[in-house]
């Protein structure tokens, strides 16, 4: 797809022309005069290409990028290597929207399969779809893949993250799905209390936690699996795929379905989006699957050939009975996802992972050093809680009149910190300095 070239008049009058029209009044005939707009458009008269630049760094202007960000909760701020940008803004890969008729895009469903493949290695589960819009959508969308006539209630650990609690409760709202919300203790789910509410409904369906969980510690994800089948019911992991390189996968600890948001495999945080979510399951699970699947096969001369193996089949056919509304996929973020685990490998993976759960660990020992209580005392990976005696807004304020980019206040005394291989030893040991002048209520120069 080339740059825009505008069409210049003398084109524009070889083109009514040819299709009929003596002028653009001809060929607007067919809408009556008295819908015809009489006068020009109330819009600012155009502008240069020099003009149009400076007007959008003056927008832009107003942004503030910060030098160092410790905040997460569902967004990462993680290195993207070169090539990433470099593969997928190609115009060879740029598209539109979908490609409906994809087998003639045979590089476009390339990368989709590379992308199924690489998620089914992470997640160790045997098969991924194509991808859903973000991971709170991938969730949400794992619902109906567990209900049966018998089982309708889904359950959500209250350790998940607010905002995909906050999809399935639509989702679950539309469909007229019960959604019971596990308690959590001590920053973990309940499993006392999950247990006791299973054993109490025969129609569960589903379970859904996430791993590590919102505040960023690691779940008896085992334990989890085990009171969920012994229910009859499916466990459904959310994950952070660059957790993944070092700790167990879903399909060890016995989820039955994994899905999860791509943002760390190489999208930046964009403002929230555009994002890609994944999920995937194991073979007896397979035909549950909303949603795309690619799949790879051999053409007519005996080559490597790939094609829509399963695509949107309910929407078509079942139409408002359907148990998933998605008809497309999330192409270039797919793309992106794929350059980037490739480039990465699974050392740069294991690096990445390793390094963001070194670094968390000794900001939160400085922390705590400083007066900042963790306030659980659990395993973690990459984000952990502490309180913030100070005010966190106070703290946020200090922080941000250095450049720095806080954790998020989840109440006013306490704060969710996050660490990733982006944070260096220097970045840590200023947030730490500041926080301490703040709590003796001094002012800080980092």
């Amino acid at each position: 797809m080339g740059s825009y070239v505008p069409n210049t008049k003398a084109e524009q009058e070889a083109m009514l022309k040819e299709a009929g029209y003596s002028g653009f009044e001809d060929m607007f005939s067919c809408i009556p005069e008295e819908n015809r707009l009489k006068r020009p458009l109330n819009i600012p008269s155009g502008l240069s290409e020099m003009e149009v630049l400076r007007k959008m760094e003056e927008i832009a202007d107003k942004n503030t990028v910060f030098k160092s960000i410790f905040r997460g909760a569902g967004a990462y701020n993680h290195y993207i290597p070169a090539i990433v940008k470099s593969v997928s803004t190609k115009e060879e890969f740029v598209t539109t929207y979908t490609p409906y008729q994809a087998e003639i895009s045979q590089g476009i469903l390339q990368s989709i399969f590379e992308f199924q493949t690489m998620i089914c290695e992470l997640t160790g589960m045997d098969v991924a779809n194509a991808s859903h819009y973000d991971g709170a959508t991938a969730a949400a969308e794992s619902i109906p893949m567990c209900q049966d006539r018998k089982r309708k209630t889904a359950y959500v650990s209250e350790a998940a993250h607010p905002g995909v609690i906050q999809v399935m409760k639509t989702y679950c709202f539309g469909s007229g799905t019960r959604l019971v919300e596990v308690p959590a203790r001590d920053g973990l789910t309940d499993t006392e209390e999950l247990e006791t509410l299973l054993k109490e409904d025969p129609a569960a369906a589903c379970v859904y936690i996430q791993q590590p969980n919102f505040y960023g510690n690691f779940e008896d994800a085992e334990k989890i699996a085990e009171i969920t089948h012994t229910a009859g019911a499916k466990l459904v992991m959310g994950v952070n795929p660059i957790s993944l390189a070092i700790i167990q996968s879903p399909a060890e600890a016995g989820a039955d379905i994994a899905v999860g948001d791509g943002q760390p495999l190489g999208m930046p945080l964009a403002y929230g989006g555009p994002y890609v979510g994944f999920m995937a399951t194991n073979s007896k699970m397979m035909r549950k699957l909303p949603g795309r699947i690619v799949g790879e096969t051999t053409d007519d001369k005996g080559e490597r050939a790939f094609v829509l193996t399963l695509q949107a089949r309910e929407q078509h056919i079942r139409r408002e009975k359907a148990s998933s509304n998605i008809c497309s996929n999330q192409d270039l973020c797919t793309l992106i996802a794929s350059v980037y685990m490739a480039a990465m490998g699974k050392d740069g993976m294991r690096a990445v992972a390793t390094q963001s759960m070194s670094k968390a660990h000794y900001l939160a020992e400085q922390l705590e050093g400083a007066g900042f209580r963790p306030l659980y005392r659990q395993d973690f990976f990459n984000e952990f809680i502490t309180d913030c005696p100070c005010g966190s807004q106070k703290l946020m304020k200090a922080l941000e009149n250095h450049g720095i980019l806080g954790g998020l206040p989840i109440t006013e005394n306490a704060i969710l910190w996050c660490a990733t291989e982006m944070n260096t030893k220097k970045d840590m040991d200023d947030v730490v300095t500041i926080a301490k002048a703040v709590m003796e209520g001094k002012e800080a120069h980092a």
